[in-house]
């Protein structure tokens, strides 16, 4: 007996616990996810997942726009026509009127992007006329126009002409009046030569000095020494030079006026800073002492 009421009081509990269960499912609207539901005498509890809301369309890139195809076409395509006639051209003389515009047309087709053809406007072309340059004939029996100097003329005149040197003499006691003063209170001053033939600075310079010659009122120590000029050279600072012969200084105030006379000419005829004279190889200076 005590086993049918178990039975029956366990039945009646499962009655109760499925009873809510089936009347939820089979009501109309009813969500049974909408939250938690608890039985009695349950547990265990179910929690659903939250409803999902409503859809949004996800934006989509949007494809770029086409591009224009823009024909271009290559400088080799451009084409020139030309419009001329040859009947209609006016015939023009030669020598005759100012050059004037040239008579044809010319229209040039160039070809624009999108196959349009445009037409440039004709540039003028300026004709110019070649310059004739008339000389008169010569009369018969009249002499040919010649230049002043023919290059055998120029020659000649070159190796048979004259050109001036300058060389330096003494003003004696003149105590640096008129010219340098050195030695014996004396004055040195640059007197202009005229030599014959071709003048090389300082072989024509030294000569001019060597030879002897006297201007009124100047004095030349060397005029009886017997020198002469071998050779020379100029490194851009120092004129060397070299002679040969016998010095005769007149007094003790002429070996100044020799050393004077010949380093001052040598030195002023290439523009020299010093000079360095060699007589027979020796020094200038052990020349004049050995004299």
């Amino acid at each position: 007996m005590a086993g049918r009421r178990g039975a029956g009081k366990l039945m009646a509990t499962a009655a109760v616990l499925t009873l809510p269960l089936w009347l939820g499912c089979c009501a109309p609207g009813s969500d049974p996810s909408a939250g938690r539901v608890f039985t009695p005498g349950s547990a265990t509890a179910e929690r659903t997942a939250p409803a999902e809301g409503p859809l949004v369309p996800t934006p989509q890139p949007q494809a770029p726009p086409p591009l224009e195809t823009v024909r271009t076409d290559p400088p080799a395509a451009q084409t020139g026509t030309a419009l001329t006639d040859p009947a209609q051209s006016p015939q023009t003389e030669p020598d005759t009127g100012p050059a004037g515009p040239a008579s044809s047309v010319i229209a040039a087709e160039v070809s624009a992007p999108g196959g349009a053809t445009a037409t440039t406007p004709p540039e003028p072309s300026l004709r110019t006329d070649p310059v004739v340059t008339v000389r008169p004939s010569p009369t018969p029996g009249s002499p040919s126009p010649r230049s002043s100097e023919t290059p055998d003329e120029t020659a000649s005149g070159r190796s048979a002409g004259t050109g001036t040197v300058t060389a330096y003499y003494v003003l004696i006691d003149d105590g640096g009046a008129s010219g340098v003063r050195f030695g014996c209170n004396d004055s040195l001053a640059g007197i202009r030569r005229t030599v014959q033939g071709p003048v090389e600075p300082l072989p024509s310079a030294m000569r001019a000095l060597l030879d002897g010659t006297t201007a009124d009122g100047l004095y030349n120590s060397l005029a009886a020494s017997t020198l002469t000029f071998l050779s020379g050279s100029f490194d851009g600072t120092t004129v060397t030079v070299y002679l040969s012969g016998t010095i005769r200084p007149g007094g003790a105030c002429d070996f100044p006026r020799v050393e004077a006379q010949l380093t001052q000419t040598a030195v002023a005829s290439v523009g020299a800073i010093r000079a360095e004279v060699y007589i027979n190889g020796t020094p200038l200076a052990e020349a004049l002492r050995l004299n």
